[in-house]
């Protein structure tokens, strides 16, 4: 059963940190303690809302684990979608001595021979959201390929299986971008009357994305679909607005200002159908506590799968009102919530759903 959002539980970063600070407050059981150790967080990209959102999301996540005694320390570096870059600040990581790296990664490869050498210091890796493939790290993972699918499946079946579709995607040459391609293609190959008619990427940035699409409009049939990867919708709107064309089904991805875009456009003739996916700016919180939990000695599989956050049209209202202007559709997930995404990911059962956006970890 679909639970009710309740939008009165949002997260306000600052209430939040206040409350997660409360004394009091004690670390959760585990196999060894880790109240010595320290994590840190490389990051490749900060330069949209949702990575903008996933830093608060682990501060607040870090800031809750120092609170109750789960580590002693925390350090955020970020890269400017630097391979290179992000290669020289985890080596510099892992020379001063960190217990665990969280990463972010730019590249799935170029990343790989600083990990192992992170790996072979006897540090902790897990890497989230954009992957890296190095075998030796942990992998808190969504499955993009599926997000992918999802997006064709359900413009094919809108579309009555026949229509031209552009494609927004997202920064070039990471694993994000390539896996919710590989989805794309992948599910619209079952469907001869869709065409795929153009490809830009929008790097997740509204502005990019508005910038990109209205620079290929001009050399496209009429456009009956776009699909996204997060971060673009309303830029693409913006850019259809503009050249005077008809504004396509758009896949929206979770952002607020997609939500009330898409709010404005269903109070139209005849509604708009669409949905919104992405996943969860939270993801963070749960790489950081999967590296907790590495940490103190419990069984963690070498790859965490964690569920999509899909928002439909019944759940439109609700998470207008939970997600502030500037903000993005996420829970922040606690240590108990991962403890039971990793026993799930374990016994191969289902994954817990997404908490409600109550403000307690």
């Amino acid at each position: 059963m679909r639970r009710t959002i309740r939008p009165q539980g949002w997260i306000v970063v600052a209430a939040l940190a206040a409350a997660l600070l409360l004394p009091g407050a004690r670390a959760e059981a585990g196999a060894a303690s880790t109240a010595s150790d320290g994590i840190a967080l490389s990051n490749s990209y900060a330069g949209n809302g949702w990575r903008q959102q996933m830093l608060k999301m682990w501060d607040l996540a870090a800031k809750h684990g120092i609170a109750i005694g789960a580590i002693a320390k925390t350090k955020v570096v970020n890269s400017d979608n630097s391979a290179p870059q992000q290669a020289t600040q985890i080596s510099d990581l892992t020379l001063q001595g960190w217990k665990a790296i969280v990463i972010d990664a730019a590249s799935p490869t170029a990343l790989n021979g600083v990990i192992q050498q992170a790996c072979s210091a006897h540090i902790v890796v897990v890497v989230f959201d954009s992957l890296a493939t190095a075998p030796c790290a942990y992998k808190v993972a969504y499955n993009y390929v599926q997000m992918g699918e999802i997006e064709a499946d359900y413009v094919a079946k809108h579309l009555g299986d026949k229509g031209n579709v552009l494609e927004v995607r997202g920064i070039a040459g990471t694993s994000v971008d390539n896996d919710i391609h590989q989805g794309i293609v992948q599910a619209f190959a079952k469907y001869p009357g869709i065409k795929l008619v153009g490809s830009v990427h929008g790097n997740w940035t509204q502005s990019i994305a508005q910038k990109e699409v209205a620079g290929i409009l001009p050399t496209l049939p009429k456009v009956d679909a776009v699909v996204t990867q997060g971060g673009d919708g309303y830029g693409t709107f913006q850019a259809f607005k503009t050249a005077g064309r008809p504004t396509p089904l758009i896949i929206m991805g979770n952002r607020q200002d997609e939500l009330a875009l898409w709010k404005q456009l269903a109070g139209g003739p005849g509604g708009y159908p669409t949905i919104s996916l992405s996943s969860a700016p939270g993801v963070s919180s749960i790489a950081f506590w999967v590296a907790q939990q590495v940490l103190a000695g419990v069984n963690v599989p070498k790859t965490v799968h964690v569920p999509l956050l899909i928002i439909r049209a019944n759940d439109l209202d609700a998470w207008l009102k939970a997600v502030p202007p500037g903000g993005v559709s996420t829970p922040l997930y606690g240590q108990k919530w991962t403890e039971d995404l990793i026993a799930a990911n374990l016994g191969h059962s289902a994954l817990p759903e997404s908490p409600i956006p109550t403000g307690v970890p």
